[in-house]
């Protein structure tokens, strides 16, 4: 299981096809649930997985309808089990500890906080395409008990803007001979780019508190 968890990280799908074959559609799946499902597990590989599986896709070992299909059926089904438990348990996962060290950080709740009072409920899309704000955005949205139907609306439309988006761009650029053989690079660039906006906004903070 270690051994899983280490080649997922390092997005090493050569590895996973190899010990896993077309069980790899369901590690897939489960990766992104339990990092939208799951409010203790948000530094799994999001944005930069599905590009990685879109570039596969385009090469033909991957099935491009069935991966779509399948990793936005786990965007949804992660953020809703998501926003449960944050409606139904809420703060209390905050004193859950494991060896004396709580499981779930408050730090990115307030963050996600911050960033609902600047978006409104477009927070709940613009979310899905930012590392650990996508994570806690439903759980947050439980524990403020948002209505659930409006939740639901826009949750899906977000989780069908990331999916497609990320995933297509990896299939579209998946023939580009430069970017096969600098997967790293280019996943590394997903990242920076997702949490740019992010470090924009800390900057700012700090500039307006100096200033202040």
């Amino acid at each position: 299981m270690i051994e899983l968890f280490k080649h997922i990280l390092h997005l090493d799908f050569v590895w996973l096809f190899a010990n896993y074959d077309t069980a790899i559609y369901i590690i897939l799946f489960l990766v992104i649930f339990i990092e939208t499902g799951l409010v203790a597990m948000p530094f799994l590989p999001g944005d930069s997985l599905l590009f990685t599986a879109g570039l596969f896709a385009a090469s033909g070992e991957l099935n491009l309808g069935a991966l779509l299909g399948l990793l936005f059926l786990a965007a949804v089904l992660g953020d809703n089990c998501n926003y449960w438990i944050g409606r139904t348990i809420g703060l209390k996962i905050f004193n859950v500890k494991f060896r004396g060290n709580p499981i779930v950080k408050m730090k990115h709740l307030e963050s996600t906080e911050v960033f609902f009072e600047k978006n409104g409920i477009k927070a709940i899309i613009m979310a899905r395409f930012v590392p650990f704000v996508r994570t806690f955005a439903p759980f947050a949205a439980g524990i403020g008990k948002m209505n659930y139907r409006k939740y639901l609306m826009f949750d899906i439309l977000g989780g069908f803007l990331w999916i497609f988006s990320l995933t297509l761009a990896g299939y579209m650029l998946g023939e580009v001979e430069w970017i096969r053989k600098h997967i790293d690079l280019v996943c590394l660039g997903i990242i920076f780019i997702s949490v740019f906006p992010m470090i924009l906004s800390f900057l700012k903070s700090k500039m307006g508190a100096k200033n202040a």
